[in-house]
């Protein structure tokens, strides 16, 4: 590409971003601005990292909002031929448009080969919020250049508080004893049940989940990984998705949906979770051997899109709202808690 038509695209996501600001009802997410303005105090690289059109893009230009920042996304048809050599392009576009910024902005830059050397490069004069849909975007060159020089940390969809707040209703410690506060905020939860966090389900519906889901499928598993049985892996993660929040072994699965090979679920499975697709959780035991042996469980990053690809004849309330807790302690881990540690727990 050359430098007008890499300009163009720049200017184009600009004011599509902008576009967006002012069109939609933007919320404060709940890991905070401040919080990871913080950890660009001493790295110089923050990578937010989490499941495709949860929020990441907006929640980096609100961390840099008001401030001289570039922003360039990867992600975009129109740079699918885009090449390591163009990146310098991309820097001199950025410049051009936004002037001498000291922040920018890499939008899914893993979708150009050799882009860990330029973001290795723009550390050392700016500060750089990379985001990626997958948690192997962390590996390899860019692991080894930037060893001790990044803080990464996963966003999820929504919360049930991010939910409320979207729809604007607001709880205070003098609404707990309120009985139509009460019926209202139970409403949105089984709203927020059947839903999900996803920004767009609000706006578009349930169609866009199928559309996601059908692009991490695609792009974030089975082209990454190089999958040929794409049919077995898409009824793979629908049953998952069926019988979310339930015990599960990859011995059984595998007679289920007819792939022999069980060392082939156990990657597909990886792959789901570096995907942010969903997260299969040990069993709890003090005993490390009981809980490599016992049936894991696996959660769906979300149970909107769980209702949308799974198969139910019927809603089961308690499987959800065990989904729903078991996503919400791996948000608060990821957020707050780092050092937690999240299992499933079954008595005798």
């Amino acid at each position: 590409m050359n430098l007008g038509e890499i300009k163009d695209v720049l200017v184009s996501q600009r004011e599509e971003m902008k576009e967006k600001f002012e069109r939609e009802n933007i919320i404060e997410r709940e890991v905070g601005r401040e919080n990871i303005l913080n950890f660009l105090k001493y790295p110089n690289i923050v990578a937010v990292l989490g499941v495709r059109r949860c929020g990441k893009s907006v929640l980096s230009w609100q961390i840099f909002e008001g401030e001289n920042a570039g922003y360039v996304n990867f992600d975009d048809e129109r740079f699918i031929d885009l090449d390591a050599k163009d990146l310098n392009k991309i820097l001199q576009g950025i410049y051009e448009i936004y002037g001498n910024v000291e922040k920018i902005i890499l939008d899914e830059p893993q979708n150009v080969r050799g882009w860990e050397l330029f973001a290795n490069r723009l550390r050392r004069t700016k500060k750089v919020i990379i985001t990626g849909s997958n948690s192997k975007l962390l590996s390899g060159e860019l692991a080894t250049s930037l060893t001790g020089r990044y803080v990464d940390f996963t966003l999820f969809p929504f919360s049930f508080r991010e939910f409320l707040r979207y729809y604007k209703i607001n709880i205070e410690e003098e609404n707990y004893y309120s009985t139509q506060k009460i019926a209202e905020v139970k409403r949105m939860l089984e709203k927020y049940m059947r839903e999900g966090g996803f920004p767009e389900r609000y706006l578009i519906g349930r169609e866009i989940l199928v559309r996601i889901y059908g692009d991490i499928i695609e792009k974030d598993i089975a082209r990454r990984i190089k999958v040929k049985k794409k049919n077995a892996l898409k009824n793979y993660v629908k049953y998952l998705f069926s019988t979310n929040s339930r015990e599960f072994t990859y011995r059984k699965t595998s007679k289920i949906i007819d792939v022999k090979d069980m060392h082939t679920l156990k990657n597909w499975m990886m792959a789901i979770e570096e995907a942010y697709l969903g997260f299969s959780l040990l069993r709890y035991s003090p005993k490390l051997k009981e809980q490599i042996i016992a049936p894991r469980k696996f959660y769906a990053i979300d149970t909107g899109m769980a209702n949308a690809i799974g198969f139910s004849t019927s809603i089961n309330s308690g499987l959800i709202m065990e989904n729903l807790v078991a996503i919400e302690l791996l948000r608060r881990k990821s957020y707050w808690h780092p050092e937690w540690e999240i299992y499933y727990w079954k008595d005798h």
